[in-house]
């Protein structure tokens, strides 16, 4: 197995005992093994081992398979803790699934088409049992066509837009600029997000009429619920994962099980070309690899052939040395900065060329702070940079 040059000297030993139950090397078989492990746990710092477990968002699987650890090992009150957030999940996913398929069954009833990008169906295809991961919400993926239709069909079955961003018809830079609207059920207390994109922009991806011929249909449900392809899957789960840092090991494990399943290599490796993501597939594996010891096989080759996604599966250590909540509404100054720039190391230069250019296209904001009549629209590109120097001296001023 090639675990590649990554560094994790820095990374807590109740991180590394976390990846040790992952893998199953603390399953207790080996007597010696055990007797090492017990000395190495006499110091652990079981609040902090329980914290990343949250964090991570892995309570289920570790659950499952701190079952298989003899007893002694974990305090009781810690696997306690992790029973109880398994027992919640539990129920948290079975009802996001009867909503999913509730949702799926109105839109099919109203000629919409709809693709799953996560949440149950994710868990039952990767994890065999949907108590084995976690999810908040759901998250949907739709065509741009359908996006008002979508909206008016949501709040028609009780749903209500979450105020995130709003939009200026004449300017449409929403469609590229964000990739998706949240709503939430306020009885059925169940948030989705709408996508129209499987990331941000500016950058290319597959169209929805691509990833819908290659649709798979899920076996979870009685209603037909459809969902990514695995080679689409791969795709969405390493731009997404990669986006974030890495932050949770969850997004990790996702791809340890998506790569142990009969993948077509070949076709994915043609996709990252195409859409210029070969290194962040490089990088999702080395880390899988190192992490969590997906097997590397002769398929894979060219995907992790390129030396930057190995400097950038070293960058995205640092998210899991700090333990990054990357949704911490105050981030710390030092952490917001190196994702900053983590975030522009993932660009090629032609994406870094799109997304400058992106910083000159005029937004809402620029409509906010000075506003124009539709005629007069075409001037806020030259107004752009003034407006934002506007905004900043404002911001700056507030804070101090």
């Amino acid at each position: 197995m090639n675990t590649f040059s990554i560094n994790l000297e820095r990374i807590p030993k109740e991180l590394m005992f976390l990846l040790d139950i992952l893998n199953e090397k603390a399953d207790g078989y080996n007597e010696h093994y055990q007797h090492n492990l017990k000395n190495k746990l006499a110091d652990m710092d079981w609040q902090l081992f329980l914290d990343l477990v949250a964090h991570h968002r892995l309570y289920p699987i570790i659950y499952t398979k701190l079952k298989r650890i003899n007893e002694g090992l974990v305090p009781n009150l810690v696997f306690k803790k992790i029973n109880n957030a398994y027992k919640k999940n539990t129920f948290q996913m079975l009802h996001l699934t009867a909503v999913m398929e509730e949702v799926s069954r109105i839109f099919t009833g109203n000629n919409l088409r709809l693709l799953v990008l996560k949440g149950p169906v994710l868990a039952e295809d990767l994890y065999g049992d949907i108590s084995k991961r976690t999810c908040r919400d759901l998250d949907i993926l739709v065509s741009i066509e359908d996006i008002i239709e979508v909206h008016h069909l949501l709040e028609k079955i009780g749903f209500e837009q979450e105020e995130e961003f709003q939009i200026d018809l004449n300017l449409n830079d929403w469609k590229w600029r964000h990739h998706h609207l949240s709503f939430y059920h306020p009885k059925k207390h169940v948030k989705i997000e709408v996508h129209w994109r499987l990331n941000p922009g500016p950058g290319r991806e597959p169209s929805f009429n691509d990833l819908w011929e290659r649709k798979r249909i899920s076996s979870l449900t009685n209603y037909p619920v459809h969902y990514l392809g695995r080679e689409d899957l791969f795709f969405f789960l390493i731009t997404h994962g990669a986006r974030h840092g890495w932050s949770r090991l969850r997004w990790l494990v996702d791809i340890d099980l998506l790569a142990r399943q009969n993948i077509k290599w070949e076709f994915v490796t043609r996709l990252l070309l195409k859409y210029q993501f070969l290194y962040l597939g490089g990088q999702a594996l080395k880390l899988s690899s190192k992490l969590l010891e997906t097997p590397i096989d002769q398929e894979m080759k060219l995907i992790i052939s390129d030396p930057i996604s190995t400097q950038l599966a070293q960058n995205a250590i640092f998210y899991f040395e700090e333990m990054v909540n990357l949704h911490s509404e105050h981030l710390p100054e030092r952490i917001e900065s190196y994702h900053n720039q983590y975030l522009l190391s993932l660009m090629t230069t032609k994406q870094k060329l799109l997304f400058f250019l992106s910083v000159l296209y005029p937004s809402i904001t620029d409509v906010k702070t000075i506003k124009l009549p539709k005629r007069l629209y075409f001037l806020y590109f030259p107004l752009r940079p003034f407006l934002l120097a506007i905004r900043r001296t404002k911001k700056h001023s507030i804070s101090k």
